[in-house]
Formats: structure tokens, sequence, C-alpha cells
């Protein structure tokens, strides 16, 4: 019976490597694993390829996923989980519906029990991808929520959060209560300039407050994921990243209200910005896409 449904779920495994572009099906197939499993504490950890960083909780009776990248990385974290645990997946969160988070969900069609994802980031997800034309290639949560969400798997209690806009209208934190780990996703940017999505809710002042809520909710022992990071940065830390992120939402806020003031137009203040003064550690591409949505923040009627 056990060899049964052993084959039963390689069997499904295969039926959802069907689902992906070619590219990627035969990377599965010469077995090219360009990603990182990495552990954190109590059977939870990490997934880094490309794209949003993927969470994990591999128990001894079931599995739970937070966020899935794009197809083809789903497909490699499915490989590393397999090489862990033949148990079913029984729960699949997303953070929020950015396709770097969600677009690995079809890969896990048929294979998941459950899809938890706030309310609006369900309505995001189904906006998007009927404007894209591309509600073929979803896997929509079938669970949301509106404040939080809890439920049991093996000994660890996981509760979902909602703190109101940020990054966009419908971002989650995923905190998996034994372990003490909390992804939160895209709110925070460790190092490194955020997309601030203006037309999915976006709101800076309320993403600082958002923050400083979850400083509020977790306590000092708690290690936060986050979506993304610079270069030389981890995606992962503690209160320390939480504050450094505010700081730079608040420092954000401060250069454009004054530039505003000045009579600077926004073209010309992107043409002059490099670095956001008082946050002169975030870096990389990007730093236009902070300015234009402080404009429309600030400036709006």
């Amino acid at each position: 019976m056990e060899n049964r449904r052993t084959f039963i779920k390689k069997g499904a495994l295969a039926a959802g490597m069907l689902t992906l572009p070619k590219a990627a099906y035969l990377q599965h197939l010469l077995g090219i694993m360009p990603g990182n499993m990495q552990a954190l504490r109590h059977h939870v950890g990490i997934y880094t390829e490309s794209g949003g960083t993927i969470g994990w909780y591999i128990g001894k009776n079931g599995i739970a996923v937070v966020d899935t990248q794009f197809p083809a990385q789903a497909a490699h974290l499915m490989e590393e989980i397999r090489k862990q645990s033949g148990q079913p997946i029984d729960i699949l969160f997303n953070t929020h519906h950015h396709a770097d988070h969600t677009g690995g969900n079809i890969a896990f069609k048929g294979l998941v029990n459950k899809v938890v994802a706030h309310v609006h980031s369900k309505t995001n997800q189904e906006a998007v991808a009927i404007a894209r034309k591309t509600e073929a290639q979803q896997l929509y949560p079938d669970t949301t929520f509106e404040k939080t969400w809890t439920t049991r798997l093996d000994e660890e209690t996981i509760t979902t959060h909602y703190f109101g806009p940020a990054h966009t209208n419908g971002d989650s934190v995923v905190h998996f209560e034994h372990a003490n780990v909390a992804h939160i996703g895209d709110l925070v940017f460790n190092r490194r300039f955020p997309y601030i999505d203006k037309t999915a809710g976006a709101s800076i002042s309320h993403w600082i407050e958002v923050l400083a809520k979850i400083e509020k909710t977790f306590d000092k022992d708690t290690l936060f994921v986050f979506g993304h990071a610079g270069d030389t940065y981890p995606v992962q830390g503690s209160h320390k990243e939480l504050a450094a992120m505010q700081n730079y939402l608040d420092k954000l806020l401060l250069y454009v209200r004054k530039a505003i003031k000045n009579g600077v137009e926004e073209k010309a203040l992107i043409e002059s910005t490099k670095i956001i003064p008082g946050a002169e550690e975030w870096t990389g591409a990007g730093v236009e896409r902070s300015i234009t949505a402080a404009y429309l923040e600030l400036k709006k009627p």
C-alpha cells in the first residue's frame, strides 16, 4: 500500500511538471536545481532562486509552503522537498499577489490541499491575470481571510496576520509560532529599493505604520524572512531590519515632500537622485520607482 501511495504522489508531481514550460521541464529532467534550500529553525526554512523568497515547513506528517516564485522555480522547490519528505503538501500561503510570489502556484495544482491568502491578494491576483489574459496560468487562493487565520500542522501552529495597506493592500505575515519565524513577504526589501505598487493600493505612510505594528506583535527572538534583499544582504533578519526599512520609507517621504515644497518636478528629482538622504544603504536599481510612488501619494488631491 505504501508503494502505491508513493507511486501516486510521484505521478501527481510528474503531472504537475507537465504543465510547466518546456525549458523548465527539461531542466527538471536534466536534474538542474539552481536554487538553495536553507534550514532556519524547527523544520522551517527558506528557498531562494529567482523571485520572492519562498518559505517552507517540512513536518513529520505535513508540509506548508509560503510563496512560489515562478513555475520553474516552484518545480525545483518541490524536487528539493521530495528529497526530504513524501508527505502531502497541506497548505500554500501567498504573502501577496505579485507574479514573483504567486507565478509558481500553478505548479502546485492538484498537489496542494489548500491555498491561503488575504482577500485583497486574491482580488489583485485575479484582476492582474484578467488584464494580462493569463487566467489559465493561475492557481488562485481557495481560502481567504481579513485579519487573521490560524491552523495547526504537526507541532507547528501557523497564523497569518494582516496589518493594513503597505507594499500592496493585501500583504500577509505568515508566522510559524513554534519556530518563531515570520515570513513577511515584500514588507521588507532589505537594503534594496522597493517596489511600491500604487496600482494595488500601496501606501508608504501606512507601510511605516504596518512595520511598527509588526515590531509590537512579534518578540525580539522572532526571525523574519524578507521577500528581497540587496546583493550583499540576507533575506532574513531581526527587528533591526524592520526599523531600517521604516527609516527608508520615512526618509523617502521627507525627501520628496521637501522637493515638492521647493517646486522640484518629479522627473528632475529622479534624474538627480541615486540615493535617498538618510537611507544611503538602499542601493541598486529602482530608486525612481520609490520617488514616483511618493509623488503620487503626496500630491494626490
